[in-house]
């Protein structure tokens, strides 16, 4: 068995390689919560090794945002310093490579905060970092990075102790740390969802239909839409991993056409924020007019009225149950695992790039917000459907039969 030592360095070395792929003479930004040291001092050391320009740590104290969110005007909590987005677009002028980190690191830190509060204050998350993203002007990755109180949250019934060995455990598994050549392994992976993105591009789909337990869902698709994968490319030509693990492929919607109702398959906790569980959405023309949950709906409330594009789709990604994540079968509380164990939806900004240029990259929603929530499980039915009406299965049970 590694050191933790060695599970530290491994994760730095996948971060920094098939994931962000980090070049000669590149700025690397940093963004670290208290907490998260470890992992950014590896992903440093193995960054420089790599030949990095400069690595730049920017951290986000979550306890911090609590003192805002107890004790500030109410009114001043959309406020954003401008020198957090200049930084961002800084960032992505200077096309550097960027990479953070999952896991929250104190489970209890927004424990009594209003949830409609939360909702209001949106950092860690930027408009400027979407922008960023959408032109993609950088080459990123966010990766998993245990911590005591990450285990504890995920595996509530264990000794804190035995708790975080096997959330260890379950990330060396997740990343593929376990196989003899972890790169290679993922190559693998990544091959797989590229041809299944293939597959979907050449179906030419108008809609897919959701059918399950407390979900009957339309969603539209824009003639641009195109099917994406864990590997993509920026701008000046640098193959990345934006997602270390990655198991799904994507696409933007058409934010106009999406009818029905949805219930979420997991909790979600948006970062920065405090988990929503039961989550159940009805969208009308579109946009979700109804947003319930057995706690936290008041979180999601309060970001979908952002802006006009908040209560709209941005992204639906389809995830099979080879998945090493929902193998698992663990909830753990991240957006970036639990997305890659089950299909999602997400609310708010479409990543452009995932629309055909032209003029229906113009219709693909834009917004301030991009939140992901799970709506797959093996109970979850997703068919799509042609111009013609003539419909393809796509999941049944977890798995993909087109």
């Amino acid at each position: 068995m590694r050191s933790e030592a060695e599970r530290i360095a491994a994760i730095a070395e996948l971060a920094v390689g098939i994931g962000a792929n980090v070049q000669p003479g590149q700025i690397v930004a940093l963004s670290v919560e208290p907490g998260q040291e470890a992992i950014s001092r590896a992903v440093a050391e193995a960054a420089y090794a790599r030949g990095a320009k400069f690595v730049d740590v920017a951290y986000f104290d979550p306890h911090v945002k609590r003192s805002r969110l107890l004790h500030a005007p109410r009114e001043t909590l959309g406020f954003v310093p401008p020198w957090i987005g200049e930084r961002m677009l800084a960032v992505g002028e200077a096309g550097a490579a960027r990479i953070s980190f999952q896991g929250v690191v104190d489970p209890d830190v927004f424990e009594g905060v209003d949830p409609e509060l939360l909702g209001l204050d949106l950092l860690p998350r930027t408009r400027e970092s979407i922008i960023v993203t959408g032109k993609q002007q950088t080459n990123w990755c966010i990766v998993p990075f245990p911590t005591v109180g990450w285990a504890r949250l995920v595996h509530p019934n264990l000794e804190p102790e035995a708790a975080y060995e096997l959330l260890w455990q379950e990330i060396e598994r997740i990343m593929r740390l376990d196989e003899p050549d972890p790169v290679a392994a993922w190559e693998a992976r990544l091959a797989q969802l590229a041809s299944i993105s293939t597959r979907l591009n050449e179906l030419s789909l108008d809609h897919l239909r959701y059918v399950g337990p407390g979900t009957d869902l339309t969603v539209g698709l824009l003639p641009g839409s195109r099917w994406i994968s864990g590997r993509m490319s920026s701008i000046h030509g640098i193959s990345f991993t934006a997602n270390l693990p990655t198991e799904e492929t994507f696409t933007a919607p058409d934010p106009m056409r999406v009818d029905g109702v949805v219930t979420a398959t997991k909790p979600l906790l948006v970062p920065g924020a405090a988990p929503i569980e039961g989550l159940r959405v009805r969208f009308e023309g579109g946009r979700a007019v109804q947003i319930d949950a057995d706690s936290g709906a008041e979180i999601l409330r309060t970001m979908c009225a952002t802006d006009e594009g908040a209560a709209r789709l941005g992204e639906i990604a389809l995830v099979d149950r080879e998945s090493r994540i929902g193998q698992l079968g663990s909830v753990f509380y991240s957006i970036l695992l639990d997305e890659n164990a089950s299909s999602h939806l997400a609310f708010g900004s479409a990543y452009p790039f995932s629309v055909e240029d032209g003029p229906d990259r113009e219709r693909a929603n834009s917004s301030a917000i991009h939140v992901d929530f799970m709506v797959g499980s093996d109970e979850v039915a997703v068919t799509g459907v042609l111009g013609d009406g003539s419909e393809v299965p796509l999941l049944r049970d977890g798995a993909w039969v087109v």
